[in-house]
């Protein structure tokens, strides 16, 4: 048995109060998609380098650690700038790992 009117005219009139009803969520969604694009803060590159390779020393000698962004307070006083390709090449080929809290693989788009 079904809960659905069993005569045309209501069933079209079910559909009219649907499609009218669809139409407000919609237009309710890209209101509050719209305004979460605007409250969402975009990051820009910090003045200087914009990545840069921390070192740690290991005997005296230094090893590369990790990629970050310029401004990570993780990087370190050991280290060096690079620039995007640089740090891609480090991400992606170089083994050097990505620092989990500044995520320069994201910033460079690198997905993993």
């Amino acid at each position: 048995m079904s809960d659905l009117p069993p005569d045309l005219p209501r069933l079209r009139t079910l559909e009219h109060w649907h499609v009218l009803s669809l139409d407000r969520i919609r237009r309710r969604i890209a209101e509050l998609e719209t305004r979460e694009r605007a409250m969402r803060t975009v990051r820009t590159l910090p003045e200087g380098p914009g990545w840069v390779m921390s070192y740690l020393r290991v005997g005296g000698r230094p090893i590369a650690d990790s990629v970050h962004i310029g401004d990570c307070a993780l990087a370190g006083p050991q280290k060096r700038p690079l620039d995007p390709d640089q740090a891609r090449h480090a991400l992606t080929e170089g083994g050097i790992r990505a620092c989990e809290v500044c995520r320069p693989d994201s910033e460079l788009g690198i997905l993993e």
